[in-house]
């Protein structure tokens, strides 16, 4: 028996492409009468001390959710977000998944080439190795915008 979604988490990347998942987790989220969860991982380089203030950052992950949350209202979705610092996105991620006890993480992958080959880069794989639940990837299609430097 399929478990019934209650909760999703989604996380935006900044790219345009962020529309087209955070749609999806609404659709999802609309029919399972789900709440959705839009996470902005702000990545502080290893150089900086993870509370450092980023300002530029923090304003475009400010900027970013506001969009997403107006799409949501525009879907009819119940619909919240939040930013998050981290070093690195994928356990930043599965750490708010478990906080947060999703159901399902909604994850966007851009079409990336390496080396000739298809690739889901960095985030998606470790989201499908680490996450405590289910992991839907919506995977952009060829000569898209990239989601962003790890996705």
């Amino acid at each position: 028996m399929v478990k019934k979604v209650s909760r999703i988490l989604v996380f935006a990347s900044g790219s345009p492409f962020d529309e087209e998942v955070v749609s999806l987790a609404c659709d999802i989220g609309h029919d399972a009468k789900a709440s959705v969860w839009v996470l902005y991982v702000l990545q502080v380089p290893r150089t900086l001390p993870l509370d450092a203030e980023v300002p530029a950052e923090a304003a475009r992950g400010e900027m970013v959710l506001q969009q997403m949350e107006q799409l949501g209202k525009s879907r009819k979705c119940k619909l919240e977000g939040g930013i998050l610092q981290a070093r690195d996105v994928g356990p930043a991620v599965v750490d708010e998944a478990v906080a947060r006890n999703v159901d399902l993480i909604v994850a966007g992958a851009s079409y990336q080439e390496h080396y000739g080959s298809p690739t889901l880069g960095g985030v998606v794989p470790y989201l499908l190795k680490h996450s405590p639940c289910r992991v839907l990837v919506y995977r952009a299609s060829q000569g898209s915008a990239p989601v962003g430097a790890n996705a």
